[in-house]
């Protein structure tokens, strides 16, 4: 088996500069935050770029860190859900708030990728409707089943107007 070698790697990560001078070429980016920068906050789900767990930003773009290599995001800005509120606040993310507001999550497991999903979903401008933010985050799984409360949650940070139930939607007709 051929001898691959090491690359030096810059990764300007929530703000903070790392070098990463030994760096084997074929590391995900995952794997650089987790085991390198020992950012633990992006979850390894399943590795093929299916569930979203490992979303994160790059450049303000939403990614799959389990699908990119660490080399290609050479000083690159990513974002991971430990740098997603401000720097030096003592306050949420309104997504995170948002979250806990709306009960969007179960178990957690998928939470950071979501919330770093919808961060990027904010900034692309893709929230015009339930449905259109129920497509755009069709990326990240929720084994738990909590859709409802994630679009809703997105919804409210989006200032998504709220569809009427039907029972209210009959009401105003009358």
């Amino acid at each position: 088996m051929p001898v691959t070698q090491a690359v030096s790697v810059t990764l300007r990560v929530n703000g903070e500069t790392h070098s990463l001078p030994d760096l084997d070429p074929r590391t995900t980016l995952l794997d650089a935050l987790r085991e390198h920068l020992k950012l633990t906050g992006t979850k390894k789900g399943c590795g093929l770029g299916m569930c979203g767990a490992c979303t994160v930003l790059a450049d303000g773009r939403r990614i799959k860190s389990c699908l990119a290599l660490a080399a290609l995001y050479d000083d690159q800005e990513i974002t991971t859900i430990e740098g997603i509120a401000p720097p030096g606040a003592d306050e949420l993310h309104p997504l995170q708030q948002a979250f806990i507001d709306h009960d969007a999550f179960q178990c957690g497991y998928c939470t950071p990728g979501q919330i770093m999903s919808a961060a990027g979903l904010l900034s692309e401008g893709r929230t015009g409707s339930r449905e259109e933010i129920s497509e755009f985050m069709s990326g990240n799984l929720c084994r738990c089943g909590a859709y409802t409360n994630i679009v809703a949650a997105i919804a409210e940070v989006g200032r998504t107007p709220r569809v009427p139930e039907p029972r209210a939607a009959a009401k105003d007709k009358a």
